[in-house]
């Protein structure tokens, strides 16, 4: 085997790919020293053939790789493609569509939550993968057969994930359920990354107003220098040394530098100043233009919430549908704290097959119970209200 690294190879792939109604894709990456992930690797198959692209190869132009990507006439799958799209984003703004994240859809079919394409391919191929290669340098070159024939496995199994994950969907009407995820996906939105926004990362973790208002200036000057040095945060600075002077807020280099977590002498660099000058800006914001710190909602309905976390995994297990893909913890907690709560869990489908039993929980007109080991529900008639007689 060998990778494709020539425009001619290239273009003639793309342009047989193109004639079919679906590819699988796939990315070989590195991103341990980087902010932005390296794509090394790019693996491709159709329903006839599969390939691998040298993305590393000197002059090699990816337009066409490209091109087929924005095909809409191609449906382009993926097994839990969000760093895969948004290695496509970062090299040519460019979100793939239609895609189909096996991931997702596995989720909606009973595999679980989170099944790996391990996993896929064992329950729905019966194939054995060879990984003995998944520690691969794939930036290092020549790479052997045995490393291309690891990286295409992981687009030729797909093939048949994708047919068989998809006529389950059809089957039982359930297609549509993966269009909000979908269209997360290929959002352009879930791929930009503003420093002014870095701080949401970290928000949990803010104590008091002011503490959140000199994070939300540390989150941003890190992000700008992880972002323009190309390096991950961890390289500027930990979130645990973050935390620590925004809870500080030193005014002077000297004082930063007396921080049990700050690194010694990185006081006197220009990190240090701009470090202190972002101190600044967040204490002198206008307390109206932080956000709020939203209390633990737990304390005062954890007991609701406990109780739809039992609902939860009864209708999880009942629709065979993974408990995350229906509702998240937050998703609970603003459940358990508004009827009205703007979540997932109370739209579309999700509210069909567990929310308005949520709301039924809450206001006492539904009911949990055990039977032969397992949580049922039933309808629970409120004590004021007469009962039905014949």
């Amino acid at each position: 085997m060998s990778l494709l690294t020539t425009n001619p190879e290239l273009t003639a792939v793309c342009d047989r790919f193109a004639q079919h109604p679906f590819v699988t894709v796939d990315t070989e990456f590195l991103r341990e020293t980087t902010f932005w992930p390296q794509v090394c690797v790019i693996q491709l198959a159709s329903p006839e053939e599969a390939v691998a692209i040298d993305a590393l190869a000197d002059d090699l132009d990816l337009s066409p790789f490209f091109g087929l990507m924005a095909n809409p006439d191609v449906v382009k799958v993926f097994h839990a493609a969000r760093q895969d799209l948004e290695i496509i984003w970062r090299l040519a703004r460019l979100i793939p569509a239609p895609i189909f994240d096996t991931q997702v859809a596995a989720m909606v079919c009973g595999f679980g939550e989170q099944a790996s394409y391990l996993e896929l391919v064992k329950a729905i191929t019966r194939a054995s993968l060879d990984k003995s290669s998944r520690f691969t340098d794939w930036s290092r070159r020549p790479l052997s057969n045995a490393q291309i024939e690891y990286a295409i496995a992981d687009v030729t199994h797909l093939r048949d994930i994708y047919t068989a994950l998809r006529a389950r969907l059809e089957r039982s009407n359930r297609l549509d359920w993966l269009v909000d995820e979908m269209q997360t996906l290929t959002s352009p939105a879930t791929y930009e990354q503003h420093p002014e926004n870095a701080w949401e990362r970290l928000r949990h973790r803010a104590r008091k107003p002011r503490d959140l208002a000199v994070l939300m200036e540390l989150a941003a000057w890190r992000e700008f220098e992880a972002q323009s040095r190309d390096v991950p945060r961890s390289r500027v600075l930990k979130d645990d040394v973050l935390l620590e002077i925004a809870q500080a807020a030193p005014r002077s280099v000297e004082a930063l530098g007396n921080l049990r977590s700050f690194p010694k002498g990185m006081e006197r660099s220009r990190a240090g100043t701009d470090i202190i000058a972002a101190v600044e800006r967040g204490l002198a914001r206008d307390p109206a233009t932080v956000p709020r710190i939203e209390r633990d909602r737990r304390n005062s309905n954890g007991a609701t919430v406990e109780l739809l976390k039992v609902l939860l995994r009864q209708v999880s297990e009942e629709t065979g549908v993974a408990a995350k893909m229906i509702a998240t913890v937050e998703d609970l907690e603003a459940v358990a704290h508004d009827d009205h709560a703007d979540v997932q869990a109370l739209k579309g489908w999700r509210r069909a097959i567990f929310g308005e039993k949520a709301l039924e929980l809450k206001r006492g007109r539904l009911a949990l119970s055990v039977e032969n080991g397992r949580v049922v529900t039933f309808d629970w008639q409120a004590a004021d209200e007469p009962a039905n007689v014949e």
